[in-house]
């Protein structure tokens, strides 16, 4: 189970999130598109879904945002709706700083009470008012502590400038997160300096290190490519340049997103490094939701030749015997 793995502190984890349909969708789509996904991940073998909570972040940046911001349904209320047939443990994200202490614990007893997990992550926007800090947040929440799990987000590119992303974390595990799921990497050394220097602070603090998820997703299109940068994500400039003149650039991204998860679980594996990953699939077109399922099922395998997981056996076809 999710919270066994994660509480035990195994590898080899796999998510795969999504994001719900957008708000002004009619009841009868929502309900299309619920039935679809769940079709598509009865296929593959995760350890939990995620439903993002889909935020507007252009107060963050004076950049013009590439795609217009459409709200989306609440995340909680998709899954608890129209995803619970889906026999997966799901994580819900939820923005703790939007909510008081009252509506937050309100919602809290929601999650649990559906065997969800929650992920606070922080407001859009600096300057954006907070009702209730994150350290008030995991307080409301460890009343769930012995039954539950709460995540957090890790962003290896804060990382990269801040030079604090260890610290960040080991104040949150201090709050009692047990598990971090990074932003998209793209960037596979901005992820490594983020494990590195957080093993060398458990190893000083003498603590152990929590589970990293690591986010990979498939890109389809120049655009997309354009957006994710737009969203804080450092793609290096010859990957770059890589993918906007490739014949194929989703094919060319899956198959970096394929090295990146190789080079990371040979990189944690080295380390002891309790770790995972998460497939994101936030697309809409049908060939990069194919390619975010295939995704899962190279790495699912890439971790079963490690001895980090089990691959989930699939029915047999069962033929006659001869006679």
């Amino acid at each position: 189970m999710f919270v066994q793995k994660i509480k035990s502190g195994a590898s080899g984890i796999l998510l795969y999130g999504i994001t719900p349909p957008k708000s002004e969708t009619s009841p009868e789509k929502v309900a299309e598109i619920a039935e679809k996904t769940m079709g598509r991940l009865a296929t593959i073998d995760i350890d939990a879904l995620i439903v993002y909570d889909v935020q507007d972040e252009s107060a963050r940046t004076s950049e013009e945002r590439p795609f217009p911001f459409l709200k989306a349904l609440d995340p909680f209320y998709f899954a608890s709706k129209y995803l619970n047939e889906l026999d997966v443990p799901k994580i819900i994200y939820r923005p703790a700083g939007k909510f008081s202490t009252e509506e937050l614990s309100e919602w809290l007893e929601n999650v649990h009470s559906y065997n969800f997990y929650p992920v606070f992550v922080g407001v859009p926007a600096p300057d954006f008012p907070v009702k209730t800090s994150l350290p008030e947040a995991y307080k409301i929440w460890s009343k769930h502590e012995s039954t539950s799990v709460i995540g957090a987000v890790t962003i290896p590119e804060r990382h990269a400038v801040l030079k604090d992303e260890d610290v960040r974390i080991l104040d949150k595990v201090g709050c009692g997160v047990s598990y971090f799921i990074s932003q998209c990497v793209f960037n596979v050394e901005y992820a490594k300096k983020v494990i590195e220097d957080l093993d060398c602070a458990c190893t000083k603090n003498n603590q152990k290190v929590p589970t990293i998820i690591f986010t990979l997703t498939a890109c389809g299109s120049a655009k997309t490519l354009h957006f994710m940068e737009w969203l804080g994500i450092h793609v290096p400039e010859e990957l770059k340049e890589d993918l906007r003149t490739s014949d194929n650039i989703l094919a060319k991204s899956v198959n970096v997103c394929l090295s990146i998860a190789s080079e990371l679980i040979e990189f944690c594996t080295a380390r002891s490094i309790p770790f995972g990953f998460n497939i994101e699939s936030v697309a809409i077109r049908k060939e990069e939701i194919e390619a975010s399922i295939n995704m899962v099922d190279e790495i699912a395998q890439m971790l079963a030749n490690k001895g980090l997981r089990k691959l989930r056996e699939k029915e047999a076809e069962v033929l006659p015997k001869e006679v």
